[in-house]
C-alpha cells in the first residue's frame, strides 16, 4: 500500500513538473515574441509606459526584495501595508514634499534630491514622462513611481481647508475582511484548554481623507482563535487602532493623536516603524533626520505608540517634535507577579494562558526631537525618557542576556547626522542611554559615475547598549552587541542589464541564543537583473551566508512578462544548509531543498462599469527539513501580506479574484492550499491539524464614496 502511494504521488509530482515546464516553455516562446512587439511598437512610439500594468510592479519589487532578506527580522506586513496605502492614494509628483518621496524604497537620497532640485529649477512637471530628462532615474524606477504619484499643476498654495470643506468635500472608504479555514485544528476542538473563540479570522477598516491634510481612520481585527465578544474583548475586536493626523496646519507640519508610529535618524533609539533589510540598505540609508510621524493603521498590536505627537516649523529648515504615549502592554510576569520576564508582541489571545498575560503592566513614554537642513547638509538630536509599571527583570543567568535592560526607567539620546548632494551621501547617527555605552552608525554612498554607485557602511554596537524601541541596521534582531562592515554596489555594465551585490561581516563579542562563545557572520548576495524590453524581465540572485557555524547558500532564478492583460512569471528557488557539527561528521548530509512555480495573471475590462483580475500560483517544495525552508510571496488582500514558508515535500496553489464595480465596491477573494505529501498531520501543540492539507478562503469588500 506504501508503494502504490509513493508511486501515486511519483506520478503526481511528474505530471506536476511536466506542466510547469511547459507553462515556463510556453512563457519563454511568448517572451520572445513579446520583446519583439514590444521593440517594434517602441520604434513606432505607440507604446506609453503606463500601458504595460497588468500587475502592480511595487508588488514585485517587494516580492524580490523579501524572498532575498531575513524575512523573520523585517516588518514586510508594515511595509506592505505602507506602499499599498500610497498606491491607493497617491500624491501629485509637482507638490510632493522629501519625506513623501523618501518613503520610496526603490530611490535613493541623491534621487530624491535630483527630483527636488529638477522641479525646483525647471518648475513643475507636465507628465510622468518628464522624468526621463533626470538622467540617474531609470525606465524601471519611473515604472515604480507611477504606481504612487501623478502629475497635475499644483495651483497657488491654499490655505488649510476650512472645517465645512473637509466635511463635505472628504472622501471615505470602509473595508471589511474575513478569513475562513476549511480544517480543524486541535486547539479549536479542545474546549477551555484550547482557543476560547472561533476559528474565523476577521477585520474591519474605516478611513476618512481630505487630500494630503487630514486623515482619520480605525483598524479593528480578530485573529483565529480569539474570544469575540468574550473574556476580556467586551467591546468585541481583540485589537482596535484610532488615529487622527493633521497636516501643513499653518507652522504646524503634522499633529497625529490616538495610535501612531514614529522613526527618528537611523532608528539606533527609536523606530517602531518598519526598517530594511540589506539589500534595500543600498537605497534606504542616508535620507533626511527628521522624525517621520504616520498614524498606525496597521493591524499589528506591538509596535505603536499611543497618545499624541507633533512637529512644530521654528524656522525655515528647524523643525521641533514632540511626542508623548501610554499604553497597556502584553508581559510574562515573575513568579511573585513583581517584574516583567518577557514583553510579548505576539497579539495573540486565544487561550487561557495567552489572556492572562494580556495588557498586565504599562508603559509611558516622552521625548522630542529637533533637526535642521540646509544646502544638503542635516542633523537632529533625538531624547526620550520611558518607564513601566513594573521593573524589567530577565533572567540574568542566561548568558545571552547578560546586558538586558533591568528595572522601571531607562532613557537614550542620541545625533543624527548627513549630506546629500548629487554623487556623494553621507548619513549616520550616533547614540548612548542609562546603560552608559553606545552604539553608532556610519555610512557613506558615492555616485562614481552615472552607471556605478559605491555604498560603504560600519556600525557599532556595544554588547551593553540598549534601546526599548530600536529598529536599524544590524544582522541580528537588536541593536545591540554587533560590530561590522558593509561593503555594496549598483552597477549597470550594460544597456539593460543591471547587478547589485553586497558583502558584510558583523563580530559579536557576547554570546548569542543557544552559544556560549563569541560569533561572527559574514554575508555575501549578487543579484543579476535583465531587462530586454519593456515587457520581460529575467532576473537571478544568489546569497551565501555563514553565520555562528551554520553554512546557507540560497539561489533564485526567475523570468518574467508583463503585457497589457495578463502577466506570467516562472521562478526557481533552491536552498542549501549545513551546520558545523554536520561538516564534522561525513555521515551527515546536507540540508537542502527546492521550489518550482508559476504565477499567471490576467487583467479583464467591461465597459468602464466593471473590471477585475484574475491571478493564480502554482509551486512544488520538496526540502530536507525546516532549516531548508523556502519562502515564497504570492498575491493576496488589500493591506495583508502574502508570503509563506514551506518544507518537507509538497505543492502550494491559489488563485485570486479581483472585480471593482463601477468607481465604488471592490471585492476580492482568495483560495489557498497546501498540499503535503511528507506527513499525515500539519503543525503540532494546538496548531495541529489532522490532515495532510490545509485550505483558506480569504474574503475582503472595499466601498468607498
Amino acid at each position: 500500500m506504501k508503494c502504490l502511494l509513493q508511486m501515486k504521488h511519483a506520478h503526481s509530482i511528474t505530471s506536476l513538473l511536466l506542466k510547469l515546464f511547459l507553462v515556463g516553455s510556453s512563457q519563454i516562446f511568448c517572451a520572445l515574441w513579446a520583446q519583439a512587439q514590444s521593440s517594434s511598437l517602441s520604434e513606432q512610439g505607440a507604446v506609453p509606459e503606463d500601458s504595460l500594468s497588468a500587475s502592480p510592479p511595487w508588488q514585485q519589487l517587494l516580492s524580490d526584495l523579501s524572498s532575498s532578506e531575513d524575512f523573520e527580522n523585517v516588518a514586510w506586513q508594515d511595509y506592505e501595508e505602507d506602499l499599498e496605502e500610497m498606491a491607493q492614494h497617491p500624491v501629485n509628483l509637482n507638490t510632493a514634499t522629501r519625506e513623501e518621496l523618501e518613503r520610496m524604497p526603490f530611490l535613493t537620497a541623491s534621487q530624491v534630491e535630483d527630483i527636488l532640485f529638477y522641479i525646483y529649477r525647471y518648475g513643475q512637471l507636465k507628465s510622468m514622462s518628464e522624468l526621463t530628462l533626470i538622467s540617474s532615474i531609470d525606465w524601471y524606477q519611473r515604472q515604480l513611481m507611477s504606481c504612487f504619484f501623478y502629475v497635475a499643476d499644483d495651483g497657488s498654495k491654499l490655505a488649510f481647508p476650512s472645517l465645512k470643506n473637509i466635511a463635505q468635500y472628504g472622501k471615505h472608504e470602509v473595508m471589511g475582511m474575513l478569513k475562513v479555514p476549511f480544517y480543524e485544528r486541535k486547539g479549536d476542538a479542545s474546549g477551555t484548554d484550547g482557543y476560547l473563540g472561533y476559528p474565523y479570522k476577521h477585520g474591519l477598516r474605516y478611513q476618512f481623507r481630505y487630500g494630503n491634510s487630514v486623515k482619520l481612520g480605525f483598524v479593528a481585527s480578530q485573529d483565529a482563535g480569539e474570544p469575540f465578544f468574550g473574556a476580556r474583548n467586551t467591546m468585541g475586536y481583540d485589537f482596535y487602532s484610532f488615529y487622527l493626523q493633521v497636516k501643513n496646519l499653518g507652522r504646524w507640519k503634522n499633529i497625529t493623536l490616538g495610535r501612531y508610529r514614529l522613526n527618528a535618524g537611523l532608528g539606533l533609539i527609536l523606530n517602531n516603524d518598519f526598517g530594511f533589510g540589506k539589500l534595500s540598505a543600498l537605497t534606504s540609508l542616508g535620507r533626511s533626520s527628521s522624525c517621520i510621524i504616520r498614524g498606525h493603521s496597521s493591524r499589528s498590536s506591538a509596535n505603536y505608540l499611543q497618545g499624541a505627537a507633533a512637529t512644530y516649523t521654528l524656522l525655515k529648515g528647524l523643525e521641533l517634535t514632540g511626542f508623548l504615549s501610554y499604553r497597556q502592554i502584553d508581559a510574562t510576569l515573575s513568579a511573585d507577579g513583581g517584574g516583567i520576564k518577557t514583553i510579548l508582541k505576539t497579539g495573540l489571545h486565544r487561550t487561557v494562558n495567552e489572556i492572562a498575560k494580556q495588557k498586565v503592566a504599562s508603559n509611558t513614554l516622552v521625548g522630542g526631537n529637533i533637526s535642521y537642513k540646509h544646502q544638503g547638509w542635516h542633523i537632529g538630536a533625538t531624547a526620550f525618557y520611558t518607564s513601566f509599571s513594573l521593573p524589567l527583570t530577565p533572567n540574568k543567568s542566561q548568558l545571552y542576556k547578560r546586558f538586558a535592560p533591568e528595572g522601571n526607567a531607562f532613557w537614550n539620546a542620541s545625533i543624527s547626522y548627513g549630506y546629500i548632494s548629487h554623487r556623494l551621501t553621507l548619513s549616520g547617527e550616533t547614540a548612548t542611554g542609562d546603560c552608559g555605552s553606545i552604539a553608532t552608525l556610519n555610512a557613506a554612498s558615492y555616485l562614481c559615475s552615472d552607471h556605478f554607485t559605491l555604498m560603504a557602511l560600519h556600525r557599532f554596537y556595544s554588547a551593553r547598549y540598549y534601546s526599548l524601541f530600536s529598529n536599524s541596521f544590524s544582522e541580528g534582531s537588536d541593536v545591540q552587541d554587533e560590530n561590522g562592515v558593509y561593503l555594496g554596489f549598483t552597477w549597470i555594465p550594460a544597456h539593460h542589464w543591471s547587478i547589485t551585490a553586497y558583502s558584510d561581516f558583523a563580530y559579536f563579542a557576547w554570546p548569542k541564543y543557544q552559544t556560549r562563545e563569541s560569533t561572527q557572520c559574514w554575508d555575501n548576495l549578487v543579484n543579476i537583473l535583465f531587462q530586454p524590453s519593456r515587457v520581460l524581465t529575467v532576473g537571478g540572485r544568489f546569497r551565501y551566508k555563514d553565520k555562528a557555524g551554520t553554512t546557507t547558500g540560497r539561489l533564485r532564478l526567475y523570468a518574467t512578462i508583463v503585457q497589457k492583460r495578463w502577466s506570467a512569471k516562472t521562478s526557481f528557488d533552491y536552498t542549501m544548509s549545513q551546520a558545523e557539527s554536520a561538516m564534522k561528521n561525513e555521515g551527515d548530509e546536507l540540508s537542502k531543498g527546492y521550489m518550482l512555480s508559476e504565477h499567471i495573471g490576467w487583467e479583464w475590462k467591461w465597459k468602464k462599469q466593471l473590471k477585475g483580475t484574475l491571478r493564480g500560483c502554482l509551486g512544488y517544495f520538496h526540502t530536507s527539513d525546516f532549516a531548508s525552508r523556502i519562502y515564497a510571496y504570492e498575491p493576496g488582500l488589500l493591506y495583508q501580506m502574502s508570503f509563506g514558508s514551506y518544507y518537507g515535500e509538497g505543492i502550494r496553489y491559489a488563485l485570486v479574484a479581483r472585480s471593482e464595480i463601477g468607481s465604488h465596491l471592490l471585492l476580492i477573494a482568495k483560495l489557498g492550499t497546501t498540499d503535503y505529501f511528507d506527513r499525515s498531520h500539519i503543525s503540532s501543540g494546538l496548531q495541529e491539524i489532522s490532515r495532510s492539507s490545509q485550505t483558506d478562503l480569504e474574503i475582503q469588500v472595499k466601498w468607498k464614496w
